[in-house]
């Protein structure tokens, strides 16, 4: 040390110290149960592109597959080329919670062998994904109603977001306790063994 004897056992001191208090914060957090991620809601959206019997049909295998009325969805504008009108209904969507929203998004991804792309996960801690055919979920083949594929949309929070959202009270989530992108993937690895792939 080219500081003399005292000033350097000071320095060395303080750094050690410092050390220490960052280890010490980390732990801190990570034992913290208000840091844990849950599932707040998962929304499973199933467009059609057109109004009639098919999105009846769409409907009633969400309906199948959750065990809740589905919500219509409507067109904001009119696109000639793929015939749909404007405030025409062409898609269904449904919101799941609580267990029913785990059960089905381990489904989900068991038919995606538990690999995302880092591109579904957004900036905001939640992610995405989309599967072709639901029967791979375990609904029966129904050739009168045919093979539907689905959006899978799922929002990740902590404990303390309804701060964010009560009436009375009502103030910020601190940027240190909001979900990032770094959080999901670090959950989905540890939750579900999940691979993500970098493409």
């Amino acid at each position: 040390c080219k500081l003399k004897g005292r000033h350097c056992a000071r320095l060395l001191a303080a750094l050690f110290r410092d050390t220490q208090t960052d280890d010490n914060m980390t732990d801190k957090k990570a034992k913290n149960p208000m840091r844990d991620l849950r599932v707040a809601k998962m929304v499973i959206n199933c467009s059609v592109g057109e109004s009639g019997d098919r999105l009846t049909k769409a409907s009633k295998v969400l309906e199948q597959l959750t065990g809740q009325s589905p919500v219509f969805s409507k067109a904001r504008y009119t696109v000639r080329t793929f015939s749909i009108r404007r405030n025409e209904k062409i898609a269904c969507h449904v919101t799941v919670r609580g267990e029913k929203a785990l059960q089905l998004l381990e489904s989900g991804l068991k038919v995606k062998e538990f690999e995302l792309n880092a591109k579904n996960f957004s900036n905001t801690g939640c992610f995405g994904f989309g599967i072709d055919e639901h029967i791979d979920l375990g609904i029966k083949y129904d050739p009168s109603t045919g093979i539907y594929g689905m959006d899978f949309y799922i929002v990740l929070e902590r404990p303390g977001k309804r701060v964010a959202r009560r009436k009375a009270r009502q103030s910020k989530v601190g940027t240190c306790h909001q979900v990032t992108k770094e959080d999901a993937i670090k959950w989905f690895q540890q939750k579900y063994d999940g691979i993500i792939l970098y493409k």
